[in-house]
């Protein structure tokens, strides 16, 4: 499934719903469940889906395989009924399927209890200590290594990103992130992948003249990232990636493509990020663990800078493209 979060205009104001995009558009998932409900003579369907097949990513993912196996079901369901030509409304006369631009997809988990990012992939980790004068530590390829970004400054596909009044040196970083489905706790590396609901992109989005002051403290990096992170545009479900370490990833500044790399370059994969993680630590559902910055895949390896004005897309195959315009 591609989930997503998207924001629809009604006549109360405008609501946050979870959503999936299927070919015909985004498929309101709870309304969907209301409908499934009714349809089968239940007497609260409303109530059933707010249970079942809750509006808001993350109570989704709190509801572990309940949620993601009814979501399934739904989604049959109503794949079943489009291909026999019927129309669908829910109990109340809800809209199931909207348009796609007649929605607004948003950021696809709005908040999320942690976001964490790795620096996991060598070439990216070699050129950055090239640029400081140095080589890569025996320790970076002993541990993955991580800092804590600020949760509440997240933004989705289409947003703007605002250029911070702290900073001359402005960058985007080429990521692919995974979103958390289960807590747990000391988590061993061949049972990683079970923990993981889906992928998506992330652009950690860099103040570099701030970030190198912070790590020449030796502390850091903090408010070099802390003040942005996009997401988006969907969240895909790991049965529908396949494997996550063979996907091209690209950068467009403007439409002209800056970096290329693919995910199979990782050095420490995601489940291996996992078990370190959860060493006497415990992950919850909607924790999102990114995988560091593809090699190229930033304006700091190429020596070549974003603009304000620029549009920057990251690409991924089998997620989709991420949009951001710097403001």
């Amino acid at each position: 499934m591609k989930l997503a979060t998207f924001e629809v205009k009604t006549v109360l104001g405008r609501h946050k719903r979870l959503g999936a995009l299927i070919e015909s558009g985004v498929l309101d998932l709870n309304a969907a469940a209301a409908w499934w409900y009714a349809r089968d003579g239940d007497p609260r369907p409303n109530r059933m889906a707010s249970v079942m097949l809750p509006a808001d990513m993350l109570e989704f993912l709190q509801g572990g395989g309940s949620t993601s196996d009814m979501a399934r079901r739904v989604l049959a369901a109503v794949q079943q009924d489009l291909r026999a030509g019927r129309t669908l409304r829910g109990p109340n006369d809800e809209t199931l399927i909207h348009p796609v631009d007649s929605v607004r997809l948003l950021a696809p988990l709005q908040n999320p209890p942690s976001v964490r990012d790795f620096y996991a992939f060598e070439e990216h980790v070699k050129k950055g200590f090239e640029r400081r004068g140095g080589t890569i530590p025996k320790e970076w390829y002993e541990i993955p290594v991580y800092y804590k970004t600020a949760a509440h400054n997240l933004i989705g596909s289409g947003d703007d990103v605002h250029w911070p009044r702290f900073t001359q040196i402005f960058d985007y970083e080429l990521e692919l992130a995974v979103v958390i489905g289960r807590k747990g706790r000391n988590i061993a590396a061949g049972d990683a992948h079970d923990y993981i609901a889906g992928f998506t992109i992330m652009n950690d989005f860099s103040a570099r003249d701030i970030q190198r002051k912070e790590m020449a403290v030796g502390l850091g990096p903090a408010k070099g990232k802390d003040w942005c992170t996009a997401f988006g545009p969907v969240l895909v479900t790991s049965d529908e990636i396949g494997d996550p370490y063979n996907l091209e990833m690209i950068a467009r500044v403007n439409g002209e493509v800056w970096s290329t790399g693919n995910s199979a370059s990782i050095f420490h994969k995601f489940e291996r990020m996992i078990e370190f993680l959860t060493e006497d630590d415990t992950i919850y559902p909607g924790d999102i663990i990114g995988s560091g910055t593809v090699g190229t895949g930033c304006g700091l390896e190429l020596n070549r800078w974003v603009k304000r004005g620029d549009e920057i897309e990251l690409e991924i195959e089998k997620i989709g493209v991420l949009r951001n315009r710097v403001v």
